[in-house]
């Protein structure tokens, strides 16, 4: 994709942090000029959030947490992404010790989600900082849209704790905080040394790891209102070297 001057500055910034330290935070300014997204553009793609479905395959017994997925494999030279088809998604207990080991069956994502015109550009050009940073220019990318609800049962976006996804690279795109306090990320070195830590608030801020090198974790999320309906919208996006 053809983007300006300044973007592509920004672009090139992300490409170094992750290939130096392995952790970036891009704000939703800089994310939206790469995309050329505007506020209409993030609001239409946070609608698809109110059609999720609950997560009933949580070890701890949560019912905090609403889901889809799907998977696609991007070949950055041509920009051809695909659609794979659908089917469970599993992570092995070694890097998932609270729902890893377990084929997860979810919802897939609707038509309405994948017709979204902010999608694709999303997806191709996290997939060509990516490529800069590793050389590789074909992925397969497993996406993770997620809602996390707060109230009488606290929301955990990470309920597993620190840990990494046995993936490429992972991202978390906020798409919107309603009535919340709390959802802080960090990224962590190997060695446990903090990188970076940031609280999502934009819809648009992006938080980008290395997964291979570092690993991250989110703070509980609370209502500022117990009275009133809360949660944090994310899509979490993992690329996987082909």
């Amino acid at each position: 994709m053809s983007i300006s001057s300044t973007a592509a500055r920004t672009a090139d910034a992300t490409v170094t942090a992750l290939a130096g330290p392995g952790g970036h935070f891009l704000p939703s300014e800089q994310l939206s000029q790469i995309l050329e997204a505007t506020e209409a553009d993030w609001a239409r793609l946070a609608a698809n959030w109110d059609d999720l479905r609950l997560d009933t395959h949580m070890a701890d017994g949560g019912t905090y947490r609403y889901r889809r997925y799907g998977q696609f494999e991007l070949t950055t030279a041509t920009g051809e992404l695909t659609l794979l088809p659908h089917e469970p998604y599993r992570q092995e207990s070694e890097v998932n010790a609270l729902n890893g080991g377990v084929d997860r069956l979810f919802e897939p994502l609707t038509e309405s989600f994948l017709n979204n015109p902010l999608f694709a550009r999303l997806l191709t050009a996290l997939g060509e900082i990516f490529s800069a940073v590793d050389g590789t220019e074909r992925w397969n990318i497993k996406l993770h849209p997620y809602r996390i609800t707060a109230g009488a049962e606290v929301g955990q976006p990470a309920p597993e704790g620190r840990h990494r996804d046995g993936v490429t690279f992972i991202t978390s795109l906020l798409i919107s905080r309603l009535n919340v306090d709390g959802g802080e990320s960090s990224v962590y070195t190997n060695d446990g040394d903090l990188l970076e830590t940031v609280t999502l608030t934009e819809p648009g801020d992006l938080l980008l790891g290395d997964d291979r090198r570092t690993l991250h974790s989110v703070t509980p999320v609370h209502p500022v209102d117990a009275t009133a309906p809360a949660h944090r919208d994310v899509l979490v996006i993992a690329y996987t070297a082909r």
